[in-house]
């Protein structure tokens, strides 16, 4: 068994509403802050995968991002090898 870590992007599908990015795009005049734009607020999970080689750990973290962290109706994920995990990532949910 080997380690690999991910970290699971999720934010609001395109089209989508998002207030809590159209709150910081708001926000930023405020600061002083101009030249930013198409603000979009999600989060990420980092986690770590046991697995036999890095094409199943690829597999469990997608699994988990499709299936329990993001809404696929609404939201889209990326997943992003970190740091002595694969090289291999994917994006989907991006409808």
């Amino acid at each position: 068994m080997s380690r690999y870590r991910y970290a699971i992007n999720v934010t609001p599908k395109p089209g989508i509403l998002d207030p809590q990015g159209r709150a910081v795009e708001g926000s930023l005049g405020h600061l002083g802050i101009s030249g930013v734009s198409e603000v979009r607020v999600g989060r990420r999970v980092e986690l770590t995968v046991d697995a036999a080689d890095a094409v199943t750990a690829l597999a469990t973290a997608d699994r988990l991002a499709s299936e329990l962290l993001s809404n696929p109706l609404i939201e889209a994920y990326a997943v992003e090898p970190l740091a002595g995990a694969s090289s291999t990532s994917t994006t989907s949910g991006a409808d």
